[in-house]
């Protein structure tokens, strides 16, 4: 059963969280803040900011830890060491607005494809931390599944389970939009009585575009019917603004 239908916007965390009021207007049941930019959770003013906007609203909340320039995969261990305290410190201030925080997880670098087993055990450890983090504070840290990256980790859901396979206090993200640029939106929604979030938009294939649903090249038919049938939980649809945010909630009323 889904319990939410939530909107998250990547593309706003510059701007001031004021345009959050229109996420409930439009008939949205949560935010996804992308804690990143204007949204850093670990940054006083911002969060304060953030919490004010949010107690003038009746909004539910998730959240995205910030994932710029940082890799849980990586083999330069000072970068290690950062990507995963950032993630961390996103939880532990997202436990009191949230039980849901996703994380993605790392990427190789010229450097780690001359040893890719070891870029995955380092992605295990980091998950072994975030997830004791994660536990202590009330919150389950969801891994996503990536983009048609080859570089990326987990874009397919072998690797994606696999890789939290045996660890407390992390879940899986499952996004059907990163799942159509790699082909595998079939094998997804096949795991989705396992997932413990869901991303929704739309797009042609080739990149991450982040469409209103309906506006790419996903069935939604075949993808509605999945997520009514299969998944519980809350279903965060991704855009880059407020109209295209009404377009796909228009679209999700519509499913039964």
């Amino acid at each position: 059963m889904i319990t939410g239908f939530y909107f998250s916007s990547s593309s706003k965390v510059w701007d001031d969280p004021q345009w959050v009021f229109g996420i409930e207007e439009i008939g949205y049941d949560g935010w996804e803040i992308s804690a990143d930019g204007n949204y850093r959770l670990d940054d006083p003013l911002k969060r304060n900011r953030i919490c004010e906007v949010l107690e003038s609203t009746g909004l539910g909340v998730t959240v995205h830890a910030p994932y710029g320039d940082l890799n849980l995969a990586s083999i330069n261990y000072p970068i290690w060491r950062e990507s995963i305290r950032q993630v961390c410190l996103c939880i532990e201030h997202a436990a009191d607005i949230t039980d849901r925080v996703t994380i993605h997880p790392g990427y190789l670098s010229p450097l780690s494809k001359l040893d890719p087993g070891r870029a995955w055990l380092l992605q295990k450890d980091a998950l072994k931390e975030i997830g004791t983090v994660a536990q202590e504070h009330g919150v389950l840290a969801c891994l996503e599944n990536m983009i048609s990256i080859k570089e990326f980790l987990c874009r397919d859901p072998g690797e994606l389970f696999g890789m939290i396979e045996g660890i407390e206090g992390i879940g899986i993200t499952i996004d059907l939009g990163h799942a159509n640029t790699t082909g595998t939106v079939k094998e997804f929604l096949k795991h989705l009585p396992s997932a413990d979030h869901l991303h929704i938009h739309d797009n042609h294939g080739g990149s991450d575009e982040h469409l209103p649903l309906q506006k790419g090249t996903i069935d939604w038919t075949m993808v509605s019917k999945a997520i009514v049938g299969k998944y519980q939980g809350i279903v965060v649809v991704e855009g880059r603004d407020l109209k295209e945010a009404e377009e796909s909630l228009t679209v999700v009323r519509g499913w039964s």
